[in-house]
């Protein structure tokens, strides 16, 4: 789940070039979860936009115990 850069935002760990509305959600949702990440520098990501065609990514939610689900697909 790593990546850059990293946040603390609301009491969660944000890691990577997630989108904004993304972490909007996470702070009205409130899951029980130590927070979201866009895995490595997917290109078309907030940050990562270029002249090449963007890249499906998903960002990720992570628990204390290392579990891992899809948060949101882009």
């Amino acid at each position: 789940m790593r990546s850059f850069p990293s946040a603390r935002i609301g009491g969660y760990v944000v890691e990577g070039h997630v989108p904004a509305g993304d972490i909007r959600r996470l702070l009205a949702e409130r899951p029980p979860v130590m927070g979201i990440s866009a895995p490595g520098m997917p290109l078309g990501s907030p940050g990562m936009e270029g002249p090449s065609p963007a890249e499906f990514y998903q960002v990720m939610s992570f628990d204390a115990e290392g579990k891992t689900q899809v948060f949101a697909g882009h």
